[in-house]
Parts: C-alpha cells; sequence; structure tokens
C-alpha cells in the first residue's frame, strides 16, 4: 500500500458513551448514550500536541500513551503511514472508569479521526475494519460497535472475525444512569468473574438476552424480565457493592435496572413519564442524570459550532482547536 495523503483541514469527530451487557447480554449488546466525547486532529508538519478540557483534564497522559492517540497510530498504519505531526484537542464528558464506554469513545474517535484525515481513508479502511480495530484494541466488541454503530447493537465473533448489527431501540425507552463518585477498573471487575457458570445460570441469561432484543427494541413492558442476570453482576458486587445494592433496591421497586458495562454505574431503562421519579431514587453519593438515546454512533462532523450547545468544556475546546487549525505550532 502507497503512502498515504493527508487533508490539511482539522476534522472533528463526536463519539457517544456506552453501555454494554444491559444485564443479561454480557459481551454482546450494547446500547449508545447520548453523552458526547469531542475530538479535533489535524495533521501537522511535526510532533505531537493535545490539548484535553473536561474529564481527565488533570490525569490523562498527553503523549504517545494516550490511548485515543495510540488510536490513532494503529489507525494511520492500517493506511498505510504515518504523518509527520498530530494537533489533537479532546473535549471530554463521558467520565472515566465508570463503566460508559470512556476507553471505547477515545479508541473509536481516534479510529475515524484517522479514517477522516487520510486522503482516501474510507476505501483503505472501511466501517468493517474499523470494528475489528477497535475491537483488536479494545479486547471485546460490545461498547465499540454501540459506539461506531449509534442504537442498540449486538456483536458477535464469527470465523476469527467481528461481525455487529444495529437494531432501532423503541423511542419510549430513557436511560437513567446513576453515577458513583468512585471508579472501578474494568480489570478489577473482570478479575472477580469465574471460570465457570451453573448450567441453569447460563440457560436462563440465554432466554433473557433473546427476550431483551424483543424488549428495548418493541416490547419495552418486557424490560424488568428481559434485564435478569445471573452470568456477572453478582460475582462482581464485593468491587461495587453500593452499585448492586442501588439495582437490587430499584428492581425491588419495579424499574430495569442493571449495572452499566463492568460499573460501577447503574443503568435504568425507564419510560419518559418515570425517568425523573427514577432518578430521585439514587440517594446520596450518586449523580443520577436521564439521558437520550444516541441513534447516529460516531460521527464526522463540521468544524464550525463545535461550542455551540455542546455542554461544559467544548467552549474552551472549541478555541484550543481553532487555535491548533490555525498556529501550524
Amino acid at each position: 500500500m502507497a503512502h498515504p495523503a493527508f487533508r490539511a483541514a482539522a476534522v472533528r469527530v463526536r463519539v457517544p458513551a456506552t453501555s454494554a451487557n444491559l444485564g443479561p447480554g454480557f459481551d454482546a449488546l450494547g446500547l449508545a448514550l447520548g453523552l458526547y466525547d469531542d475530538v479535533v486532529v489535524r495533521v501537522a508538519e511535526s510532533g505531537l500536541h493535545i490539548d484535553i478540557a473536561g474529564e481527565g483534564a488533570d490525569t490523562l497522559p498527553r503523549d504517545e500513551r494516550h490511548l485515543l492517540v495510540r488510536s490513532l497510530r494503529t489507525a494511520f498504519e492500517a493506511l498505510g503511514g504515518q504523518p509527520r505531526g498530530l494537533e489533537v484537542v479532546c473535549a471530554n464528558r463521558i467520565p472515566h472508569g465508570r463503566g460508559l464506554g470512556s476507553s471505547s469513545a477515545a479508541i473509536c474517535a481516534g479510529l475515524m479521526a484517522a479514517r477522516a484525515v487520510t486522503s482516501g481513508g474510507e476505501s483503505r479502511l472501511d466501517d468493517s475494519a474499523l470494528l475489528e480495530l477497535a475491537t483488536e484494541i479494545e479486547g471485546h466488541p460490545d461498547n465499540v460497535a454501540a459506539c461506531l454503530l449509534g442504537g442498540f447493537t449486538l456483536a458477535w465473533g464469527e470465523s476469527g472475525a467481528v461481525r455487529a448489527i444495529r437494531m432501532e431501540p423503541a423511542q419510549q425507552v430513557v436511560p437513567v444512569v446513576f453515577v458513583p463518585s468512585r471508579p472501578v477498573l474494568t480489570a478489577t471487575a473482570r478479575g472477580l468473574l469465574p471460570r465457570t457458570v451453573p448450567h441453569g445460570d447460563a440457560a436462563l441469561n440465554a432466554g433473557r438476552a433473546a427476550l431483551l432484543v424483543e424488549a428495548l427494541t418493541r416490547r419495552p413492558d418486557l424490560l424488568l424480565p428481559a434485564t435478569e442476570d445471573r452470568l456477572h453482576q453478582d460475582y462482581r458486587a464485593p468491587a461495587m457493592s453500593e452499585s448492586m445494592d442501588l439495582v437490587r433496591r430499584l428492581r425491588a421497586d419495579g424499574v430495569p435496572a442493571v449495572i452499566s458495562g463492568a460499573g460501577p454505574t447503574v443503568l435504568a431503562l425507564v419510560t419518559d413519564e418515570a425517568a425523573d421519579t427514577t432518578a430521585r431514587l439514587a440517594g446520596e453519593g450518586w449523580t443520577a442524570n436521564r439521558l437520550p438515546l444516541d441513534l447516529a454512533g460516531a460521527s464526522v462532523l463540521p468544524l464550525a459550532g463545535t461550542a455551540e450547545s455542546d455542554g461544559p468544556g467544548a467552549a474552551s475546546a472549541a478555541g484550543a482547536s481553532a487555535a491548533a487549525a490555525g498556529s501550524g505550532r
């Protein structure tokens, strides 16, 4: 493959938060949520410059260790070669270490941005290859599939390849997320899972996961039984006891609630009428927010208007991106 040419203009990529598993759909089901990170990337003459606003501004590395930069590099390698320099601006709103897909968002943003700034990028790296790369970096496809495709997704492996389909979630479903103040590392949560589970539990989860496809797309009235899980949530309880207590309390009140991804965020899937009431059930120590469903997935957007109604941190990121795009530093 010939070394690619790169576009001079900066590109802006918007990526949604995601919730994986959704109870019984372990490592397979995902849902895209209307909470977004924005990334602006420009190919420069030399070096690497990273600006970060919002989540992780005080903790994320501003060098090649940054997950987004590593994802950019992986995509550029697949596209045929690295640019001489990069300027990257991040406006982060997805909480880190909370089970809302912040790492998948960074990965997908990096891959999408690299493709967008590469001339002929889409023909060199199609959507299937993008999903494969994202899964390779992340380790499992549930979050990255939802982040790339939007809506409600089912991902699986087949003959060594990663596949995913997108389904339209029912319009009346409103996600409410309960975010605790303390994170839990995904590796910690995964480390608590047993190597084997009882056959009866596996059978129950298979049935509930199948029911969840119907419940989340056409029959929201079935979401409470459809979100029952016996494969992973109880095993992870020692790492997030308060989260599991909240899940049990909500479910006892008839609210379809699950651990979001590897936790510790709790996700409730309710109707519009019940969303505000449900959000008030959290108690102290939780930030409860109702979110829209994201139906678009990762998107390349116009640079103009980055700061318009995009939430906290967007204005500073827009200013930084404008400076990066025009300075040639």
